[in-house]
């Protein structure tokens, strides 16, 4: 008899752990939440009632923004703010942040410049507490801490000088199509680390010796995903403009589900109202 599995309410971003090196989901709405790697291989329905709450403030929305947000939380939220995408703009110290205990708890804490192998080589940065939450989110099959950093916008000023050296953007089609190539990531953060000295010396100078240190005695931090096949062509479901995704699950990998249709990333339809039903042989 085949068993079926339904979930209904605000969609969220799929909440993940690390288990050894096996990637973990868990399907999350504002109701419910389920664990899904057993998923794989069944048959999925995914139908979007037309609705989005905002995953802030709960209100009716036409439209999401910046993944979830209604209008007035994306203008008045600190983290909606252009900072978040380009963290070498924070704010902060000059006394303009628009919710200043929230970037206490969230910015001005210890974070870290990393590299990770996903569609490729890439350099980004991250909250010293998600880790390794972050690079599960970007498909990252490994990954190293590079530097260790007080605050958030000093981890952006470090990840721009970076930039020189090694892409900061993920190919998400590249991504879904298979494994990278493998890197050597110990060598990788010597060879920045070494190209970075200068640029290094003077941020510790200016920001104090404790609050940017190099690195190089954490090991690389691999990742499975239970992913069973990769699609041979890539093309994704918008529910905003066909309310019906599905089709056999292929494999969960980022924040994307892999169908045999097509693929969905579902961060990017947080606060829709949907309803999911999962059906295994």
């Amino acid at each position: 008899m085949p068993s079926k599995l339904t979930l209904e309410g605000a969609l969220r971003k799929m909440r993940v752990e690390l288990s050894d090196d096996q990637a973990q989901y868990f399907l999350s709405t504002d109701q419910q939440e389920v664990a899904i790697n057993d998923c794989v291989g069944s048959d999925w329905s995914i139908r979007y009632h037309g609705t989005i709450n905002c995953i802030q403030c709960n209100r009716k929305s036409n439209k999401s923004f910046s993944q979830g947000y209604c209008y007035p939380c994306f203008k008045s939220l600190a983290r909606c703010d252009q900072c978040i995408m380009s963290p070498e703009k924070c704010h902060f110290h000059l006394g303009t942040c628009r919710e200043p205990e929230w970037a206490e708890q969230f910015c001005m804490q210890d974070h870290i410049v990393y590299l990770a192998n996903s569609s490729g080589l890439k350099v980004g940065i991250t909250r010293i507490d998600q880790v390794p939450t972050r690079w599960i989110d970007q498909g990252a099959v490994a990954a190293v801490p590079v530097y260790r950093v007080a605050t958030r916008r000093i981890s952006g000023l470090l990840e721009h000088e970076c930039k020189a050296y090694v892409a900061d953007k993920t190919n998400w089609r590249a991504l879904l199509k298979g494994e990278p190539a493998a890197v050597d990531l110990i060598a990788e953060r010597e060879r920045i680390q070494n190209s970075l000295r200068d640029d290094f010396s003077a941020l510790q100078e200016q920001e104090g010796l404790q609050s940017v240190q190099e690195i190089e005695d954490v090991g690389v931090t691999r990742i499975r995903y239970p992913v069973a096949s990769y699609p041979e062509k890539i093309k994704s479901f918008n529910l905003d403009k066909e309310p019906e995704a599905g089709g056999k699950l292929l494999g969960i990998k980022g924040q994307y589900l892999i169908f045999d249709t097509a693929v969905i990333n579902l961060r990017k339809y947080s606060g829709y109202q949907i309803s999911i039903t999962v059906t295994s042989s």
